[in-house]
Protein backbone atom coordinates (compact mmCIF):
# COMPACT_ATOMS: atom_id res chain seq x y z
CA UNK A 1 0.00 0.00 0.00
CA UNK A 2 1.47 3.21 -0.82
CA UNK A 3 -0.96 6.07 0.78
CA UNK A 4 -1.80 5.86 4.27
CA UNK A 5 -5.53 5.05 4.43
CA UNK A 6 -7.30 7.99 5.91
CA UNK A 7 -9.33 10.15 4.08
CA UNK A 8 -9.52 14.03 4.32
CA UNK A 9 -11.71 15.35 7.26
CA UNK A 10 -12.89 18.56 6.83
CA UNK A 11 -12.01 21.84 3.96
CA UNK A 12 -10.78 23.27 6.68
CA UNK A 13 -8.16 20.45 8.35
CA UNK A 14 -7.57 18.27 5.29
CA UNK A 15 -4.39 20.26 3.89
CA UNK A 16 -2.53 19.75 6.78
CA UNK A 17 -1.34 16.47 8.00
CA UNK A 18 -4.52 14.38 7.24
CA UNK A 19 -3.33 12.39 4.42
CA UNK A 20 -3.40 10.03 2.31
CA UNK A 21 0.31 11.09 1.46
CA UNK A 22 2.67 10.24 -1.25
CA UNK A 23 4.80 7.30 -1.50
CA UNK A 24 8.09 9.42 -2.52
CA UNK A 25 7.71 12.13 0.13
CA UNK A 26 11.53 12.48 0.06
CA UNK A 27 11.02 12.97 -3.44
CA UNK A 28 8.62 16.23 -3.28
CA UNK A 29 10.62 17.46 -0.18
CA UNK A 30 13.86 18.17 -2.29
CA UNK A 31 12.16 19.32 -5.40
CA UNK A 32 10.21 21.98 -3.52
CA UNK A 33 12.91 22.82 -1.50
CA UNK A 34 14.74 23.04 -5.10
CA UNK A 35 12.52 25.24 -6.72
CA UNK A 36 12.17 27.55 -2.77
CA UNK A 37 16.18 28.11 -3.17
CA UNK A 38 16.58 28.70 -7.17
CA UNK A 39 13.28 31.25 -6.87
CA UNK A 40 15.55 33.42 -4.20
CA UNK A 41 18.65 33.53 -6.58
CA UNK A 42 16.88 34.65 -9.47
CA UNK A 43 14.50 37.06 -7.19
CA UNK A 44 15.04 40.94 -8.59
CA UNK A 45 14.16 42.90 -5.26
CA UNK A 46 14.13 46.08 -7.79
CA UNK A 47 11.71 45.15 -10.47
CA UNK A 48 9.43 43.98 -8.17
CA UNK A 49 9.55 47.01 -5.51
CA UNK A 50 10.26 49.73 -7.81
CA UNK A 51 9.31 48.37 -11.24
CA UNK A 52 5.64 46.31 -10.26
CA UNK A 53 5.21 47.70 -6.47
CA UNK A 54 5.98 51.26 -7.32
CA UNK A 55 4.11 51.70 -10.46
CA UNK A 56 1.18 50.06 -9.16
CA UNK A 57 0.93 52.59 -5.97
CA UNK A 58 1.73 55.40 -8.64
CA UNK A 59 -1.09 54.71 -10.79
CA UNK A 60 -3.71 53.89 -7.98
CA UNK A 61 -2.75 57.41 -5.80
CA UNK A 62 -2.23 59.63 -8.53
CA UNK A 63 0.89 60.65 -7.79
CA UNK A 64 4.49 60.16 -6.52
CA UNK A 65 4.27 57.86 -3.61
CA UNK A 66 7.58 58.08 -1.80
CA UNK A 67 7.90 61.33 -3.06
CA UNK A 68 4.38 62.64 -1.58
CA UNK A 69 3.90 62.89 2.33
CA UNK A 70 0.92 61.36 3.54
CA UNK A 71 -1.56 64.05 4.71
CA UNK A 72 -3.77 63.28 7.70
CA UNK A 73 -5.57 60.14 8.92
CA UNK A 74 -8.33 59.63 6.15
CA UNK A 75 -5.07 59.76 3.46
CA UNK A 76 -3.04 56.98 5.78
CA UNK A 77 -5.22 54.57 5.65
CA UNK A 78 -5.80 54.86 2.08
CA UNK A 79 -1.92 55.13 0.98
CA UNK A 80 -2.22 51.75 3.93
CA UNK A 81 -4.56 49.93 1.70
CA UNK A 82 -2.79 51.22 -1.66
CA UNK A 83 0.61 50.13 0.09
CA UNK A 84 -0.32 46.60 0.71
CA UNK A 85 -1.92 45.83 -2.87
CA UNK A 86 1.25 47.36 -4.39
CA UNK A 87 3.28 45.09 -2.01
CA UNK A 88 1.22 41.66 -2.93
CA UNK A 89 3.92 40.28 -5.35
CA UNK A 90 7.62 41.80 -3.46
CA UNK A 91 9.88 39.26 -1.56
CA UNK A 92 8.13 40.10 1.88
CA UNK A 93 4.73 39.12 0.73
CA UNK A 94 5.32 36.03 -1.37
CA UNK A 95 5.18 33.50 0.59
CA UNK A 96 0.86 34.38 1.08
CA UNK A 97 0.56 32.60 -1.83
CA UNK A 98 1.91 29.42 -0.37
CA UNK A 99 -2.08 28.96 1.11
CA UNK A 100 -3.58 29.14 -2.46
CA UNK A 101 -3.46 25.42 -3.29
CA UNK A 102 -4.22 24.49 0.69
CA UNK A 103 -7.53 26.82 0.03
CA UNK A 104 -8.14 24.93 -3.49
CA UNK A 105 -7.57 21.95 -2.19
CA UNK A 106 -10.24 22.28 0.46
CA UNK A 107 -12.84 21.42 -1.73
CA UNK A 108 -15.65 19.31 -3.19
CA UNK A 109 -16.18 16.58 -5.56
CA UNK A 110 -19.06 19.13 -7.25
CA UNK A 111 -19.39 22.54 -8.02
CA UNK A 112 -18.19 24.96 -4.99
CA UNK A 113 -21.00 27.29 -3.62
CA UNK A 114 -19.65 30.66 -3.05
CA UNK A 115 -20.37 30.62 0.77
CA UNK A 116 -18.33 27.87 1.35
CA UNK A 117 -15.45 29.22 -0.53
CA UNK A 118 -15.38 32.64 1.33
CA UNK A 119 -15.70 30.72 4.80
CA UNK A 120 -11.87 29.67 4.80
CA UNK A 121 -11.12 32.93 3.68
CA UNK A 122 -12.91 34.67 6.61
CA UNK A 123 -10.53 32.63 8.57
CA UNK A 124 -7.51 32.97 7.44
CA UNK A 125 -8.49 36.90 7.40
CA UNK A 126 -9.51 36.56 11.12
CA UNK A 127 -5.92 35.35 12.09
CA UNK A 128 -4.49 38.13 9.81
CA UNK A 129 -6.05 40.87 11.50
CA UNK A 130 -5.90 39.85 15.06
CA UNK A 131 -2.25 40.24 14.31
CA UNK A 132 -1.70 43.43 12.23
CA UNK A 133 -4.88 45.00 14.66
CA UNK A 134 -2.40 44.35 17.35
CA UNK A 135 0.81 45.19 15.90
CA UNK A 136 -0.42 48.93 14.24
CA UNK A 137 -1.71 49.68 18.26
CA UNK A 138 1.55 49.00 19.18
CA UNK A 139 3.48 51.04 16.96
CA UNK A 140 1.10 53.58 17.60
CA UNK A 141 2.07 53.96 21.36
CA UNK A 142 5.87 53.02 21.00
CA UNK A 143 5.85 55.35 18.00
CA UNK A 144 9.47 56.05 16.68
CA UNK A 145 11.67 53.89 18.92
CA UNK A 146 10.52 50.66 17.16
CA UNK A 147 13.66 48.81 15.52
CA UNK A 148 12.27 49.55 12.20
CA UNK A 149 13.54 53.32 12.39
CA UNK A 150 17.13 52.54 13.58
CA UNK A 151 19.78 52.97 10.84
CA UNK A 152 22.60 52.33 12.40
CA UNK A 153 24.60 49.46 11.12
CA UNK A 154 26.78 47.29 13.10
CA UNK A 155 29.85 46.06 11.74
CA UNK A 156 28.45 43.56 9.96
CA UNK A 157 26.67 46.17 8.06
CA UNK A 158 22.91 44.80 8.99
CA UNK A 159 21.10 47.57 11.07
CA UNK A 160 18.47 46.53 13.66
CA UNK A 161 15.29 46.96 11.06
CA UNK A 162 17.71 43.97 8.79
CA UNK A 163 18.05 42.13 11.86
CA UNK A 164 13.88 42.14 12.64
CA UNK A 165 13.56 41.37 9.09
CA UNK A 166 15.53 38.11 9.55
CA UNK A 167 14.31 36.94 12.47
CA UNK A 168 10.88 37.59 11.35
CA UNK A 169 10.80 36.14 8.12
CA UNK A 170 13.30 33.27 9.81
CA UNK A 171 10.55 31.95 12.14
CA UNK A 172 7.66 32.46 9.75
CA UNK A 173 9.54 30.63 7.08
CA UNK A 174 10.10 27.64 9.12
CA UNK A 175 6.61 27.36 10.39
CA UNK A 176 5.71 27.31 6.03
CA UNK A 177 8.58 24.64 6.53
CA UNK A 178 7.36 22.49 9.23
CA UNK A 179 3.49 22.90 7.87
CA UNK A 180 4.72 21.51 4.46
CA UNK A 181 6.37 18.47 5.78
CA UNK A 182 3.38 17.62 7.46
CA UNK A 183 1.08 18.35 4.93
CA UNK A 184 2.94 15.27 3.15
CA UNK A 185 3.40 13.63 6.04
CA UNK A 186 7.17 13.34 6.38
CA UNK A 187 6.74 14.42 10.30
CA UNK A 188 3.56 14.73 12.73
CA UNK A 189 1.06 17.45 12.14
CA UNK A 190 2.51 19.97 15.21
CA UNK A 191 -0.99 21.22 15.98
CA UNK A 192 -3.51 18.19 15.50
CA UNK A 193 -5.03 18.63 18.51
CA UNK A 194 -5.95 21.64 18.27
CA UNK A 195 -7.42 20.73 15.29
CA UNK A 196 -9.76 18.39 16.14
CA UNK A 197 -10.84 20.70 18.87
CA UNK A 198 -11.00 23.68 16.00
CA UNK A 199 -10.99 22.78 12.54
CA UNK A 200 -10.17 25.94 10.91
CA UNK A 201 -6.80 26.41 13.24
CA UNK A 202 -4.53 25.98 10.33
CA UNK A 203 -6.03 28.47 8.49
CA UNK A 204 -6.09 30.83 11.38
CA UNK A 205 -2.55 29.84 11.90
CA UNK A 206 -2.36 31.04 7.97
CA UNK A 207 -3.87 33.97 8.64
CA UNK A 208 -1.76 35.11 11.52
CA UNK A 209 1.66 34.32 9.64
CA UNK A 210 0.27 36.75 6.46
CA UNK A 211 -0.04 39.42 9.63
CA UNK A 212 3.37 38.76 10.61
CA UNK A 213 4.52 39.74 7.44
CA UNK A 214 3.83 43.33 8.55
CA UNK A 215 6.19 43.02 11.81
CA UNK A 216 9.38 42.70 10.03
CA UNK A 217 8.37 44.45 5.90
CA UNK A 218 11.43 46.50 4.74
CA UNK A 219 9.43 48.03 2.12
CA UNK A 220 9.88 51.21 1.24
CA UNK A 221 5.84 52.30 0.74
CA UNK A 222 5.46 49.91 4.04
CA UNK A 223 7.82 52.50 5.96
CA UNK A 224 6.52 55.74 4.79
CA UNK A 225 2.68 54.15 6.43
CA UNK A 226 4.65 52.93 9.18
CA UNK A 227 6.02 56.32 10.15
CA UNK A 228 2.80 57.87 9.65
CA UNK A 229 1.25 55.49 12.14
CA UNK A 230 4.23 55.76 14.51
CA UNK A 231 4.45 59.63 14.84
CA UNK A 232 0.67 59.56 14.73
CA UNK A 233 0.46 58.24 18.25
CA UNK A 234 -2.71 57.57 17.45
CA UNK A 235 -3.94 53.55 17.79
CA UNK A 236 -7.15 53.45 16.22
CA UNK A 237 -5.18 54.92 13.10
CA UNK A 238 -2.59 52.55 13.66
CA UNK A 239 -5.11 49.69 13.54
CA UNK A 240 -6.80 50.80 10.95
CA UNK A 241 -3.75 51.03 8.85
CA UNK A 242 -1.69 48.03 9.32
CA UNK A 243 -5.51 45.84 9.37
CA UNK A 244 -6.10 47.61 5.57
CA UNK A 245 -2.53 47.09 4.34
CA UNK A 246 -2.89 43.10 5.35
CA UNK A 247 -6.32 43.45 3.58
CA UNK A 248 -4.40 45.10 0.72
CA UNK A 249 -1.82 42.08 1.09
CA UNK A 250 -4.09 39.64 -0.07
CA UNK A 251 -6.42 40.72 -2.12
CA UNK A 252 -4.99 39.76 -5.41
CA UNK A 253 -4.00 35.97 -2.95
CA UNK A 254 -7.84 35.58 -2.53
CA UNK A 255 -9.23 36.69 -6.21
CA UNK A 256 -6.97 34.09 -7.34
CA UNK A 257 -8.41 31.81 -5.47
CA UNK A 258 -11.91 32.20 -6.35
CA UNK A 259 -10.77 32.14 -10.18
CA UNK A 260 -9.31 28.90 -9.59
CA UNK A 261 -12.72 27.66 -7.12
CA UNK A 262 -15.58 28.99 -9.09
CA UNK A 263 -13.77 30.21 -12.94
CA UNK A 264 -12.83 26.40 -13.53
CA UNK A 265 -16.53 24.97 -12.34
CA UNK A 266 -15.15 22.77 -10.00
CA UNK A 267 -13.34 21.01 -12.38
CA UNK A 268 -9.96 21.93 -10.28
CA UNK A 269 -11.21 20.57 -7.52
CA UNK A 270 -11.99 17.50 -8.89
CA UNK A 271 -8.85 17.15 -10.71
CA UNK A 272 -7.03 17.69 -6.83
CA UNK A 273 -9.42 15.10 -5.15
CA UNK A 274 -9.33 12.34 -8.12
CA UNK A 275 -6.27 11.09 -6.53
CA UNK A 276 -5.74 10.41 -2.99
CA UNK A 277 -2.67 12.02 -2.86
CA UNK A 278 -2.77 14.90 -5.08
CA UNK A 279 -3.87 17.34 -2.69
CA UNK A 280 -0.93 16.45 0.31
CA UNK A 281 1.70 16.41 -2.84
CA UNK A 282 0.37 20.06 -3.95
CA UNK A 283 -0.53 21.68 -1.25
CA UNK A 284 2.90 20.60 0.72
CA UNK A 285 4.65 21.38 -2.17
CA UNK A 286 3.55 24.99 -2.32
CA UNK A 287 4.24 25.38 1.85
CA UNK A 288 7.84 24.21 0.90
CA UNK A 289 8.32 26.23 -1.97
CA UNK A 290 6.83 29.36 0.25
CA UNK A 291 9.11 28.26 3.58
CA UNK A 292 12.26 27.72 1.53
CA UNK A 293 12.17 30.88 -0.48
CA UNK A 294 11.35 33.05 2.83
CA UNK A 295 13.96 31.16 5.37
CA UNK A 296 16.57 31.95 2.98
CA UNK A 297 15.88 35.12 1.22
CA UNK A 298 15.62 36.55 4.83
CA UNK A 299 18.38 35.37 6.57
CA UNK A 300 20.97 34.05 4.16
CA UNK A 301 20.85 35.93 0.69
CA UNK A 302 20.21 39.32 3.24
CA UNK A 303 23.65 38.13 4.54
CA UNK A 304 24.85 37.54 1.05
CA UNK A 305 23.82 41.36 0.49
CA UNK A 306 25.63 42.20 3.14
CA UNK A 307 29.06 40.67 2.25
CA UNK A 308 28.41 39.06 5.64
CA UNK A 309 28.85 35.36 3.45
CA UNK A 310 28.51 34.59 -0.25
CA UNK A 311 24.89 33.75 -1.44
CA UNK A 312 24.50 32.94 -5.54
CA UNK A 313 22.12 35.68 -7.02
CA UNK A 314 21.31 36.48 -10.88
CA UNK A 315 21.45 40.44 -10.88
CA UNK A 316 18.84 41.92 -14.25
Amino acid sequence: MSVTERAPVSPQADFLGSGPYPEHKGRVVLWSVLAGFALTVIWSAPFVDSVIGDSVANTLLGHDAKATPIGGVLAGTFFAFVSGLAGTFTACNIAAFGAVAPLVGGGTTGRPKFTHTLKPLGWIAAGMLTVSVVYGVIVALVGTRMPQFSTVSSPGGLTPRNIQSMIVYGVIGIVFIVLGLASVGLIRNPIAGLTRRFPPAPLVLMGALIGGFLVGRPFPLFRMMFRSAAESHNVFYGAAAFALQSVGNILVMALLFLVLTHGTGGRLQRWMLAKPTRIAVVTGAALLVAGTFTLLYWDLRVLGRTGVIWYPTIKW
